[in-house]
């Protein structure tokens, strides 16, 4: 089920103020960000929620890699109207070398557990499972999305999980066919990519310059103290902020803790 168009779907919380756009995770969509930026709203900000390539509605590319990814979520933004960047996840990696590539674009930047490296596996290993799973389900027969739910259960364990992945999870009006509205297969095969960082891409690019904060949950392992210089090379005005009670889920897991965080960043 490939999003329609030939670019990113976005949806717009707020009319008017200073424009900040989100950047999901890993089978994530805009949409995810919701209730962030409808605080932000309040607060004077016009944000926008941006499905990324081969995710919710947007376009399905073969191409799966951050420089081409972060090069598409740039055409949203104009240098006249630059962006308080905000991703998580894989979207924290995308808007990195957004950032880095196209730094005009971007006034400033918030990276939400995730670091400029290679994690070695780590995503692979860890949404592996997930992919798996996934693939697993018998779309063909499913007459139910909790149908799915019970065939998605013994790879998944975590309920939360499972009802974040089927999100994804559509059932087309006319034909009655289920489908995968994100492109599974392309970012399944994938997974070695997302977890790595573009450096020779990168190499010949000068740091960001812009402010920059660097949000860790306190139980996860993708913020660690030794991945500070590699945040610190690309990013020299980066502060850190690592909030308690919280995985990598950071922003739905203390959901009221963040976004403070990153209205104090955002003034």
């Amino acid at each position: 089920m490939p999003g329609s168009g030939t670019t990113l779907h976005t949806t717009q919380v707020g009319e008017a103020g200073p424009l900040v756009a989100f950047c999901h995770g890993l089978f994530g969509q805009g949409k995810n960000w919701t209730s962030v930026a409808r605080t932000l709203a309040e607060d004077g900000h016009r944000c926008l929620l941006v499905d990324m390539p081969n995710h919710g509605r947007s376009p399905w590319r073969e191409n799966v890699d951050y420089v081409a990814m972060a090069d598409e979520v740039a055409q949203l933004f104009s240098a006249d109207d630059p962006v308080a960047l905000v991703g998580h996840s894989m979207g924290g990696k995308a808007a990195m070398v957004l950032a880095l590539r196209h730094p005009e674009l971007v006034e400033r930047l918030c990276v939400v557990d995730m670091s400029p490296v290679a994690y070695d596996g780590t995503v692979e290993g860890g949404f592996t499972p997930y992919v798996s799973a996934m693939r697993s389900v018998d779309l063909s027969a499913l007459t139910r999305r909790g149908e799915a739910d019970e065939q998605m259960r013994e790879g998944v364990p975590s309920a939360t999980i499972r009802g974040f992945l089927l999100q994804n999870l559509r059932q087309d009006r006319e034909s009655g066919t289920w489908g995968w509205q994100m492109n599974l297969d392309a970012l399944g095969d994938h997974l070695g990519v997302l977890g790595g960082w573009p450096e020779d891409a990168l190499s010949d690019l000068a740091p960001y310059d812009g402010p920059a904060l660097w949000v860790a949950g306190a139980e996860s392992d993708y913020v660690r103290a030794e991945y500070a210089p590699a945040m610190e090379r690309w990013f020299p005005h980066v502060r850190k902020v690592t909030i308690k009670g919280a995985g990598h889920w950071v922003h739905s897991e203390q959901p009221e803790v963040f976004t403070e965080v990153l209205r104090r960043f955002l003034r």
